[in-house]
């Protein structure tokens, strides 16, 4: 018996309204379990995995990757078949799609304690044991999708439709490829034929979804760049950040041609790009104007000799217990940080202005800026102040691998208490950081250079870098503000000092 359900997409936040499709992956005619990935999904705070709240048949997917969808739409039908499993052949004609049917207590999407709805593996009660599909690697994606058309992929019957999905042929509206002018029929048939094949993807009724990872996508949406006609040099045919950047290289090469040729400037018309305003880019711009006018800021600058931490850090870096785990100067300023956070508890606090006080935390959830392909993430290291030196240079390793890879969860970026922004990774002095909301305090670490430095009487060449914390001055006074900075810097310049904190 045939009973279809379909998934609406949930709050995978808190109070978040919409999220962007970033990558489908199952197709119709794949058998899903419960729990199974099913689609990632971009929001204004991460890009995360959906799982299935249900077991069967994929029957239909409701949107194209890409497109923004309303949280409580539904985004995806599932055969259940009755029992969990795909209606047989020749079963009578299927029931409608039961779009107000709610999984169980406990499942993805079904209620939970405090009126909560389950969400994600391992976040709320669930009733089954969640199981991961292994990911697929370039070369299997490729190997399904030289199937043949509308062929079973099990089996190699005619039951089930090709693992890529396709999206009819477009009109016949030029678009812009690197400079020339093309019909997307013109397109779509160089994807049906040769260039498909190139690509590692199977003809079908319409234009296929070219193989990359989401940051590449993201990359080459950014750089204006379509991916239908970039060859992939990756496993399978992948697309890469470098086949993306060559597609840019030519494209820039044809402009000059074309200029050459005409003896002048092209006009600017159809050579600008414009980039939708959402997801973590969204979400960042509203956050840091929100900060930077309800927040009075006042940012102080320090620089300091830290020769004495570059060789603290030389030596530890050697000892077994730090094996496996980068030992960076970003760790020993983390350090530094929280034992000064310690001596002066007000810089480590927040302004409600609903209740006219001050928060003051007892605890610290030290927030890492960190750059990746979505935008600006600000991830935190919850209870940092109780980490040792080793559990504190670990928590960092996986937090930036994290949010590298762009798989940084909500949790993890709520609930911070103080920041820091290491602007010395990018070869830059020093910056004037704006809060992250709901914060004190900011500290920008600057890169470590060579420079002459009086030491001891003499002109030598030392380890230098510059600090700048920028703190709320509702709360820091310029006193405050001025002595929990200068704390850092003697940490930074004699790491032996941490013995008298």
């Amino acid at each position: 018996m045939t009973a279809l359900r379909q998934f609406k997409l949930p709050d995978v936040g808190e109070g978040l309204t919409e999220g962007e499709i970033l990558q489908w992956l199952v197709a119709v005619g794949d058998t899903v379990t419960v729990n199974q990935p099913l689609c990632e999904v971009e929001t204004a705070k991460a890009a995360v995995e959906l799982p299935s709240p249900y077991a069967g048949t994929v029957t239909e997917l409701l949107f194209d990757a890409g497109t923004m969808v309303d949280v409580g739409t539904p985004i995806i039908t599932i055969d259940t078949g009755g029992e969990g499993g795909a209606a047989p052949a020749g079963d009578a004609a299927p029931t409608a799609p039961a779009a107000d049917a709610e999984p169980a207590a406990g499942l993805i999407g079904g209620p939970a304690p405090g009126g909560r709805t389950s969400v994600l593996v391992g976040y709320g009660p669930r009733t089954t044991d969640a199981r991961r599909r292994p990911r697929r690697t370039g070369a299997a994606v490729a190997e399904r999708a030289t199937a043949r058309p509308g062929a079973d992929h099990a089996t190699g019957g005619t039951d089930h439709p090709p693992l890529l999905t396709t999206a009819p042929d477009a009109d016949t509206k030029p678009v812009r490829h690197g400079g020339l002018e093309v019909g997307r029929q013109a397109e779509a048939a160089a994807l049906r034929g040769e260039a498909a094949t190139a690509a590692g993807a199977t003809p079908g009724r319409g234009r296929l979804r070219p193989l990359a990872k989401p940051p590449v996508r993201k990359y080459a949406k950014d750089l204006g760049v379509d991916l239908a006609t970039v060859s992939g040099s990756g496993a399978g045919g992948i697309i890469t950040r470098a086949d993306v950047d060559a597609a840019v290289a030519r494209a820039a090469s044809d402009d000059t041609v074309v200029q050459g040729a005409f003896g002048g400037a092209l006009p600017a018309e159809g050579r600008e790009q414009r980039i939708p305003i959402k997801g973590v880019r969204k979400h960042t711009a509203a956050a840091m104007v929100a900060s930077a006018f309800t927040a009075p800021h006042v940012t102080e600058f320090l620089t300091v000799d830290v020769t004495r931490t570059m060789k603290l850090r030389n030596r530890l870096a050697a000892r077994p217990e730090l094996a496996g785990v980068k030992v960076s100067p970003l760790l020993f300023v983390a350090k530094a940080l929280l034992l000064a956070v310690r001596r002066h508890p007000m810089v480590n606090s927040s302004w409600d202005d609903a209740a006219q006080e001050i928060v003051v935390k007892d605890y610290v959830n030290l927030g890492i800026a960190a750059a990746t392909p979505r935008g600006l993430v600000v991830p935190n290291i919850k209870d940092a102040g109780r980490l040792s030196l080793t559990e504190l240079a670990g928590a960092l390793t996986e937090l930036t691998a994290t949010a590298r890879a762009g798989r940084t969860t909500p949790a993890d970026m709520t609930g911070g208490t103080i920041t820091i922004t290491n602007v010395g990774v990018f070869g830059v002095d020093t910056g004037t950081p704006i809060l992250n909301p709901g914060e004190s305090a900011i500290l920008a670490f600057g890169a470590v250079r060579e420079m002459p430095w009086v030491h001891k009487g003499k002109v030598v060449p030392r380890q230098v870098t510059q600090l700048a914390l920028s703190f709320d001055h509702r709360i820091i006074d310029g006193e405050l503000g001025s002595r929990f900075l200068a704390d850092i810097g003697a940490l930074l310049h004699d790491p032996g000092a941490a013995l008298a904190f």
